[in-house]
């Protein structure tokens, strides 16, 4: 589940009842990320952690190690329909870098125009709400 709520903490034993075997959580929307990561393992998920457009790469470092996924979104979350964020493309290699064993996922703006700036050796997984492909061989060939 991404969660992209103001108060990802009261959310985390609901979702754990519902079955989510993942929580992703922006990294902005809580004062401690630690406590939110300790708690979401303990309620049996995958910790997956979120940052914005303008929040620095940096920021989620001391986390990195406490969590199973990184996800770079490429659009300001909560708005339909913008355009893939290229200039997001280096957290995503600066992550890789540093982490080589995190999966990373981008998500905003992804479509069959953008997903090979996406689907190069940076990241393992794609994600995007907004992506519909109707035939992937004009994609990946």
């Amino acid at each position: 589940m991404h969660m992209m709520v103001s108060k990802p903490e009261q959310w985390v034993k609901p979702m754990a009842v519902a079955g989510a075997n993942q929580y992703t959580f922006h990294l902005e929307a809580t004062e401690n990320p630690g406590a939110l990561i300790k708690d979401i393992r303990e309620n049996g998920m995958k910790v997956g952690l979120a940052i914005k457009p303008g929040t620095s790469v940096e920021y989620l470092a001391p986390w990195a190690n406490q969590i199973d996924m990184a996800l770079v979104m490429t659009v300001e979350p909560g708005f339909g329909g913008q355009k893939f964020m290229e200039d997001m493309m280096p957290k995503v290699h600066w992550l890789r870098t540093q982490f080589p064993s995190l999966d990373i996922e981008v998500d905003g703006g992804v479509g069959p125009d953008t997903v090979h700036k996406c689907a190069e050796p940076f990241g393992r997984s794609l994600s995007s709400r907004a992506l519909e492909v109707r035939n992937f061989s004009k994609i990946w060939n």
